[in-house]
């Protein structure tokens, strides 16, 4: 869609877009058609919101909440594993409770402690590349989308690699918790993942304790006994959290990134020929086809916004691949382009307090992938199936086979 299609008054009428349907995706006509309408639609979950300002708007209005407690209810969990660590977790807290926990993670997650890490992700990105240049075709997830965020975790958390065979499933399927609208083998799928991944945090933060060592899991669990702020199960439910967010979400944004060229064969080139392109790349790719595809807010309390009355508990979906490609907010955005200056900030991180802290870190690892990937390699293209995961939670594709050529 072009932005001339929108220089025409929008109208008021508002669509349906039924996100819940298996096949559903946010870069369709129908949704383009939705957004054209208005800044929002109406969905099985309740209004889905698909414009920037409005999304950029919403996300810092303190009017809303997170609601975990009513996410899961929505869901049919009232009760469980997937409910205690969904409700629990910092994404899901506000106020005090959420400043209390974050500032734990500030105090050991440090600018430095991230900058030290460049070097360890511009070697390991160098030396996968070399490694699949030898190779031809390859699985992309197992040659690097995999291998890259789980040799920053084992540095930045210190999370032994030799662990990945256990956790690596988990960490990927804990991440459906947000498409657990879906139902069918989601609901179950999520929970495995919950009780595995917070028996294995609960034996690494006992090894910590014991026998620290120089990375943040130790300097939290070291924290935490020194001030007290935070309860034991608090933070074990945040390691669990950033044990999964420090692989799922940068693994898939690296396999969309290169689905995405591999459909545009010519930006490719130009980031092998420029990487000094690499900071626009990055944004671009995820701005284009992002890993975290839905941000969620409840109203809090009855609200006026744009003019209607939202009555209290009514839920908030950011479609965030459709707000990405807002021609009002990215013009010409309809063009997947490396070397455009976007004035406006990508939506997938959220905003307003409850920005995602580890956004630095999943930039700084695809900056350094992508031009170590596209000076080696040729221009990339799909070798075998290829299935998506739900398009309205942490989204990619589900296997990635590719060849260089």
């Amino acid at each position: 869609m072009s932005a001339e299609t929108l220089s025409v008054p929008a109208s008021t009428s508002v669509s349906f877009v039924n996100v819940i349907d298996p096949e559903f995706r946010f870069d369709t006509p129908d949704v383009a058609r939705a957004q054209a309408e208005n800044w929002y639609a109406e969905s099985p979950l309740g209004m889905l919101v698909l414009r920037h300002a409005e999304a950029a708007e919403l996300v810092r209005d303190n009017r809303l909440t997170h609601n975990g407690h009513g996410f899961m209810e929505q869901n049919g969990i009232t009760d469980g594993p997937v409910y205690d660590w969904f409700v629990n977790g910092l994404v899901n807290q506000d106020g005090d409770s959420h400043r209390r926990m974050r500032s734990l993670v500030s105090k050991a997650f440090t600018p430095r402690m991230l900058e030290n890490l460049r070097p360890l992700i511009r070697e390991t990105s160098e030396r996968l590349a070399d490694e699949i240049a030898a190779a031809g075709e390859v699985d992309f997830f197992e040659a690097f989308a995999d291998a890259l965020p789980l040799t920053v975790m084992t540095q930045l958390l210190g999370v032994p690699a030799k662990d990945f065979p256990v956790f690596g499933k988990w960490s990927s399927e804990i991440g459906l918790v947000f498409s657990l609208a879906l139902g069918g083998d989601i609901p179950a799928r999520v929970e495995a993942a919950v009780v595995g991944l917070y028996d294995y945090v609960e034996g690494l933060m006992a090894d910590k304790l014991a026998t620290p060592t120089d990375d943040l899991i130790s300097a939290l669990v070291t924290t935490r006994r020194a001030d007290g702020d935070v309860s034991h199960e608090e933070l074990k439910n945040l390691i669990v959290t950033m044990v999964f967010a420090a692989h799922d979400t940068t693994r898939l944004q690296l396999a969309n990134a290169l689905v995405t060229f591999a459909e545009h064969p010519d930006q490719w080139a130009l980031l092998g020929e420029r990487p000094e392109l690499a900071p626009r790349a990055v944004e671009e790719v995820m701005r284009w086809r992002p890993s975290s595809n839905a941000v969620y807010r409840y109203a809090a309390e009855d609200i006026e916004f744009r003019g209607q009355h939202i009555p209290e508990g009514t839920m908030f979906m950011i479609g965030v691949q459709a707000v990405q490609r807002d021609p009002l907010a990215y013009p010409g955005g309809e063009v997947f382009d490396i070397t455009a200056e976007r004035k406006t900030a990508v939506m997938q991180f959220g905003g307003g307090p409850h920005y995602c802290m580890g956004a630095p870190l999943a930039r700084m690892e695809i900056t350094e992938a992508l031009p170590a990937l596209a000076r080696r390699l040729g221009a990339p293209s799909v070798t075998g199936p290829l299935t998506w995961r739900p398009a309205i939670g942490i989204t990619g594709p589900n296997e990635l086979r590719l060849r260089f050529g």
